[in-house]
Parts: C-alpha cells; sequence; structure tokens
C-alpha cells in the first residue's frame, strides 16, 4: 500500500491535469509554445507511470506521518502542505520538471513558481495566497522552502524545497552538510537524572523559554539531560567553532533542531570572544520561542549580549565519575578506574574528548587502557593559550628521585591529597561555603636556591598526572601602574582553564608585604598586593608559590595558603643519597670515587650538588675515563667560586 506522500502527489498530479484542461486550444498555431513541448507531449508524460511511487509495497518510504508531523511542528496549515507538496514535486519525480517547464510556458524553468502554484490551486495572484511566501510565512520562515531570484517579480521567483527536507520527509536523518562540524546530535536516554534536570525539563514542558545555567563543568550534559527526560534530543553547537564562522548557519541549525524535535545547546558563552558573537546570541534567542535553547557558561549572563533575557540558574557541579562512565562506555573502553581523575576539573565535552584520545592511544600503542593514557587524553585537551603566558614543563619525576627531610615529603603529600579530593571536601562537603572563594589549592614553598622547591613542584605534578606551568615574571611585572594586575589576571584566567600545576617561581617579587604608603609608589604597590591577595581567593587551579626568603612574603598570603612546606639546606646523609642519584647509574664511576667524603665535607644544596656532578662528568669524557674523586673536587671548587665562597686548601686535600 503506497504512502500518504504519494497520494498527495497524486492529487497534485490530477491538479496538473486540471490546468493542462484549461489551457488546451485547439485553434492555437505556435509551434514553439513551451519550446519544443507540445499539449500531446505532455499528455504523454502525464500518462506514463510515475516511477518514484509505482514500486512494489515495501520498496518504498512511508513519509505520511513525517509529513503530518512536519505540519503539526513548523505550524502548517493545510494550504501551506499543499504548496510544499507542489513545489516538492520535481524532486522525488522527473516528469514533473517537463510539466512545470510547459506550464511556466518555458522549459528551461522546470520548477514550481509561486504564479504557478496558485494557479494548480485555483487562487488568485493578488489575493492573501501570494502572502504565504513572504519571508515571515511558516512555510519560508521555517526553511522547508526558499523562494529564489529576488530580483525577479514574485509570481515567476523559482521555488525550491531543500535537500535537508526532502531528505527528512523521506526518512533520513543525516544532519545538514551546513552544520556538520559546527553541531552534534544527542539522543540518549538518562537512568537517574539529577533533581536540577528533573526541574528544568517539568520547565522545558511548560515553555520557560530560553534558560542560562551557570556552571564550569556539568553544565552542558545537565542541558543534554534535561531535554532528554523532557524527550527531546539535544543539538549540541560547538560555541568556537560557530565563532570563526563569517556568517554561521543559524537558520539550518535551527531548521535542523526542528526537525529533531530536538532542542538547541549553546557554549560555552566564554568562548565566543568576536563582536559577532552577540549578534549569534540574539539570533538564537529569537528562535526560543520556537524551540528550547540551553546556553551556559562558567559566568554570569550580561544584558547587554541581547535584548530578550534568559532565565539564569547556577548549575550544580557534575558527578565527574558518572561523566567518565558515559564518555568511556562511548569511546568503546571497558571497565577503566576513574578514581586517579577525580583530580581534574574537566567539562562534559571535555571528558569525551579526553576519553576519545586516550582509548586511541591505548589502540596505538596495543595494549589495554590504563591511568597512564587517560592522563593522556586530559593533558590534550590543554588549550595553548597559558604557554604564551609561563612555560609548560611535562613532568619527568617521581617521588623516587626526591630527597627530602619526611617533614618536608609529608606536605607535599598533603598538597597532592588536597588537589586531588577539593571538589568532595570543598564542594560536596561545603567546607569552604560562601564568599565568593574558589576550590583553589595553594602551597608555598620555603627554602634556600638549589633545595629542591622547583623539582618537588614538578614531581606534584605528576603524581597528579598534570603538566607544570612555570610563571614567566618577565610577562607579569609591568612598569607601567595597572599593567602587572590585568597580566596576573589573564594567567589565572587562563590556568582556571587547564588541569595543571601554576609554580610562581620567586614568588616574592609579585606576592611582597606591604608597605606605609609615603608616595605614589607605595600606594600603587600595594593596590597590587590587595589585588592578589583577592585573586588568590577566588582562584579554581593549583598553584605553588617558591620564595628563597619567606619572611618577605605579606603575612596576608600566608593566610590563604594551604600548605607550606620548608626545605632546607640537606645534611650530609641526604647529600649522600644526592650525590648517588646525581650521578646516576649510566655514569662510570672510578674506584676510588669516595662519595661519603664529599658529603661530610662539602655543605651543599641539591641544585649546586646537581651541577658538580654535570661537570664532573664532563671532565671526565674529556679524559676518557671513569669519574673520580679529584674530578668532583675540581667541580666543587668551582660551584664555590660561582657561589662566592671561600674555598679552604685543607677541605680540598
Amino acid at each position: 500500500m503506497s504512502g500518504e506522500l504519494w497520494e498527495r502527489l497524486r492529487a497534485v498530479e490530477h491538479r496538473v491535469r486540471l490546468a493542462l484542461d484549461a489551457r488546451a486550444d485547439p485553434d492555437r498555431d505556435d509551434p514553439y509554445r513551451g519550446l519544443y513541448l507540445t499539449e500531446e507531449m505532455v499528455r504523454r508524460v502525464l500518462e506514463s507511470p510515475s516511477a518514484s511511487w509505482s514500486a512494489e509495497p515495501g520498496e518504498v518510504a512511508e513519509p505520511g506521518a513525517r509529513l503530518a508531523r512536519l505540519a503539526a511542528d513548523f505550524g502548517l496549515d493545510a494550504w501551506d502542505v499543499e504548496f510544499l507538496l507542489i513545489a516538492l514535486a520535481p524532486e522525488l519525480d522527473a516528469r514533473f520538471e517537463r510539466l512545470y517547464g510547459y506550464l511556466n510556458d518555458d522549459v528551461t524553468r522546470r520548477r514550481a513558481t509561486p504564479g504557478m502554484v496558485l494557479e494548480l490551486c485555483g487562487m488568485p495572484t493578488a489575493g492573501a495566497g501570494r502572502f504565504r511566501f513572504a519571508p515571515e510565512a511558516p512555510l519560508v520562515a521555517g526553511g522547508l522552502l526558499e523562494v529564489q531570484e529576488p530580483e525577479r517579480p514574485l509570481l515567476t521567483r523559482t521555488l525550491r524545497v531543500p535537500d535537508r527536507v526532502v531528505a527528512h520527509l523521506l526518512g533520513g536523518d543525516e544532519p545538514d552538510p551546513a552544520v556538520r562540524g559546527l553541531a552534534r546530535v544527542v539522543d540518549e536516554p538518562v537512568a537517574e537524572p539529577a533533581e536540577l534536570v528533573k526541574r528544568l525539563a517539568t520547565g522545558l514542558d511548560a515553555g520557560i523559554g530560553a534558560v542560562h545555567l551557570r556552571g564550569a563543568a556539568g553544565a552542558e550534559q545537565q542541558a543534554v539531560d534535561a531535554l532528554a527526560v523532557s524527550g527531546r534530543a539535544a543539538l549540541v553547537l560547538d560555541a568556537a567553532a560557530l565563532d570563526a564562522e563569517a556568517e554561521p548557519p543559524v537558520a539550518e541549525l535551527v531548521r535542523e533542531a526542528r526537525l529533531r524535535r530536538a532542542g538547541l545547546v549553546f557554549g560555552p558563552l566564554e568562548s565566543s570572544s568576536r563582536p559577532e558573537s552577540a549578534r549569534l546570541l540574539r539570533r538564537l534567542l529569537d528562535e526560543s520561542e520556537r524551540i528550547p535553547l540551553l546556553l551556559h557558561g562558567s559566568g554570569g549572563w550580561d544584558p547587554a549580549w541581547a535584548r530578550q533575557a534568559p532565565l539564569s540558574l547556577t548549575s550544580p557541579e557534575p558527578d565527574r565519575a558518572a561523566l567518565w562512565h558515559r564518555a568511556l562506555a562511548e569511546a568503546g573502553a571497558g571497565e577503566v578506574d576513574v578514581e586517579p581523575l577525580s583530580a581534574y576539573r574537566l567539562g562534559a565535552d571535555q571528558v569525551r574528548r579526553a576519553a576519545s584520545v586516550a582509548t586511541r592511544l591505548a589502540r596505538f600503542e596495543g595494549r589495554p587502557l590504563d591511568a597512564d593514557h587517560l592522563r593522556a587524553g586530559v593533558r590534550a585537551q590543554n588549550g595553548a593559550g597559558l604557554e604564551r603566558l609561563a612555560r609548560r614543563i611535562t613532568p619527568g619525576v617521581s617521588w623516587e628521585d626526591l630527597v627530602l627531610p619526611e617533614r618536608t615529603t609529608r606536605a607535599l603529600a598533603e598538597l597532592s591529597v588536597r588537589a586531588r579530593h577539593r571538589d568532595r571536601v570543598l564542594g560536596d562537603w561545603r567546607m569552604r561555603p560562601g564568599g565568593g572563594r574558589g576550590r583553589g589549592v595553594v602551597a608555598l614553598f620555603a627554602g634556600e636556591s638549589g633545595t629542591g622547591k622547583t623539582m618537588s613542584a614538578e614531581v606534584v605534578a605528576a603524581d597528579l598526572g598534570m603538566e607544570l606551568y612555570v610563571v614567566d615574571l618577565s610577562t607579569v611585572v609591568d612598569k607601567y601602574v595597572g599593567e602587572t594586575e590585568k597580566n596576573l589576571e589573564r594567567i589565572f584566567t587562563e590556568a582556571a582553564g587547564v588541569n595543571g600545576v601554576l609554580l610562581f617561581d620567586e614568588a616574592d617579587a609579585i606576592f611582597g608585604k606591604r608597605s606605609q604608603v609615603k608616595d605614589a609608589h607605595d600606594r600603587y604597590a600595594n593596590v597590587e598586593s590587595a589585588y592578589l591577595l583577592q585573586r588568590m581567593e577566588s582562584f579554581d587551579g593549583i598553584a605553588v608559590l617558591t620564595t628563597n626568603l619567606r619572611a618577605n612574603l605579606d603575612e596576608a598570603f600566608t593566610r590563604r595558603l594551604d600548605v607550606i612546606a620548608d626545605f632546607p639546606v640537606p645534611g650530609a646523609e641526604q647529600r649522600r643519597a644526592l650525590w648517588d642519584r646525581t650521578l646516576g647509574a649510566e655514569l662510570p664511576r672510578a674506584d676510588d670515587l669516595d662519595l661519603d667524603r664529599c658529603a661530610e665535607r662539602f655543605e651543599l644544596a641539591g641544585g649546586s650538588i646537581r651541577a658538580c656532578a654535570v661537570t664532573a662528568a664532563y671532565l671526565a669524557a674529556e679524559a676518557g675515563r671513569p669519574v673520580t674523586t679529584a674530578d668532583l673536587l675540581t667541580a666543587i671548587r668551582q660551584e664555590y667560586a660561582k657561589l662566592g665562597r671561600l674555598a679552604l686548601d685543607a677541605e680540598f686535600e
């Protein structure tokens, strides 16, 4: 049995027959009427069977239900549907091209025109029917019918049904090529929706209009889940990709969502940086009366973005373990322990991309997916913005490489624990409520130069599976008033979106004590310190400050620190271990090498010991023999000269 659409197209064919009968003129003698088409030729076309709907049952699509749904979703009345079918006929049956060419009295114009459509439907060309082709009419405004050639009179303009609409009526669900790469379709059920998701779904069903979810990590996924609970799919737009488009295809995106009975999810808003982004937002908000629109971002809504303000809600922190499980399942990975991933602050889309990178890396290496693959996937999500302001270091050391007192090691372990469980303690258990305080972890490493502060920060970053970003003070400090604060704000903003450890080396240069105001320089220096105090309170990342002189830091900074680790000059036993570690296992050693003597006699920090070991290795390489005690003593004497220390001959005997 043929479908409803085919029956309706037969009715269109009948209308063409009636029009042909009305035009029949046995006395006309113009042999070029319709170029080479004659009435007899057209009648033969009508008598020929249609290959489009003459197939056996089951060989063609049955799009009648889609046609009815299309009319309901786009607000089409019976005449709108009739107009659409007349314009659709040449897309489905090539015979109509010849028929329409004859009716247009121009064989080159093989599509329907408004004048021809009105004639077929028995409507006057100067009546109300012509306004159904206006830009604000449902057919045209909904993107179901294109009225082309605006330079021509309305009645002779070409009507075209877009390919995506034709495919939809025939059962096709592939997205429009214009929106590929700019959006993805999510249509998945939600097992256990959160309370906010349930309330939001109820509000969408009640027609609350556009909604803005404020949340850095899980807002997008909550928007998708709310649409799923309300029985809708989600068309998730890529804000950065749309921002790069000169002319974003908003009409095609909206039509795609309406064809799928989906809602639009757009964000994060802060990734849209161009002035045209506000215009894009306004266009999306204008469509929110037709389809659900859910916006998300880490900041608040700016009323200057659009005339129409959405309903703004605060999105709670997501269940990151659930995000990882869902993303790994989508990537085809098996069960993986996601507990080590709790330290990473990633959004749903970032988690999805990280899981994809991790699974592909595991396939490339030919081994099961593990925590190292997942950490590599997370690092791949770090943007390059912070690299312009800080030097990125991929950690290459571990806890075994550290030689520190037990008290210092415990402080470093505490820093790692705080970073790993801050969401649970500060978020779920609300141990830092109110006051605009962030969920950052800030530590201070204090000790003399070369005692291992920077290396310890690298070890903590390695333990967390993150990268270390060393802030370059030359990109921060500026002689002009207010510029240093602006540079620091850029660093903190970029660091908030990166899963890494931020290291301020020689931090007392910018985190120094406030002083008594004696002139304008003092006042602005105090303003800079006050700004840093406030900014550290709201910081959401992991930061390490290092200083050689702890007393130089403002006491107010000390109160805001989560961990303070002191790095004393190593004792003889620790120096012996440092000598052995820095020389390594690959460097050949002479039998007379006396590391105990070097550790006992020379009070050097770890950095100096490392420098001496490298110098001794060069001396041994030049001599073509294993490193000897004499090489070490020569290297130590040179290090003493660099440090400005007195080298007594008795020490070097």
